[in-house]
């Protein structure tokens, strides 16, 4: 038995090769895998923020007890909520920001939080105290990385009539503004009571 010569194998017939030989048929591939792109990620898009406008409530937020007893409690005695302007912020204001793929992130960071609820891990307000410190850090953190993107949506140096304000705010202000501060380096504990055995 001789073995076969290669050139007397017929072509393959493949799909890249058939593609590259028929523009049309590249194409069509093309404007229908362009087009299915399309189409997954508007629905991923869609689907995403029906689920971001669900879970952005304050009702979804403080359906958790120990979200109810402690956080919430604290927010509603506080400036964010009751002011003389009448503009109240929600949880989402503050925690979850509002272009897509930050809020995507966002959202995937927040999951870990209802994943340890389900584990117990902080499903009762003495847990939750427990792990208070090291979540308000997370938190801190993340607000330190975006300079305090979420209360910038709202607070603009620029804005600011430092004559109407108190007087420490009269005068920092100007010098955090000159040193390229931004808020959550002096406004930690201003919603939320600040957590047992933080130091600042």
């Amino acid at each position: 038995m001789t073995a076969s010569d290669p050139s007397d194998k017929p072509p393959r017939r493949g799909l890249f090769r058939r593609l590259w030989r028929n523009p049309f048929a590249t194409t069509a591939s093309t404007t229908i895998f362009i087009l299915g792109i399309l189409v997954a990620f508007g629905g991923f898009y869609g689907g995403f923020s029906v689920f971001a406008k669900v879970t952005n409530t304050t009702e979804f937020c403080i359906s958790c007890h120990e979200m109810e007893v402690g956080p919430y409690a604290e927010y509603k005695t506080s400036i964010h909520y009751s002011n003389r302007t009448g503009i109240r912020v929600d949880c989402a204001d503050c925690h979850v920001p509002r272009a897509f793929f930050p809020k995507l992130m966002a959202k995937i960071v927040a999951s870990k939080d209802l994943w340890h609820n389900i584990l117990g891990t902080i499903d009762t307000r003495e847990k939750f105290e427990d792990h208070r410190l090291e979540m308000a850090e997370r938190v801190w953190a993340k607000m330190e990385a975006t300079e305090s993107r979420e209360c910038r949506e709202c607070h603009d140096f620029a804005a600011m009539d430092l004559y109407e304000q108190g007087r420490r705010a009269e005068i920092n202000h100007p010098e955090a503004m000159m040193e390229g501060r931004h808020c959550i380096e002096c406004h930690k504990g201003i919603v939320h009571e600040l957590p047992e055995g933080y130091e600042g």
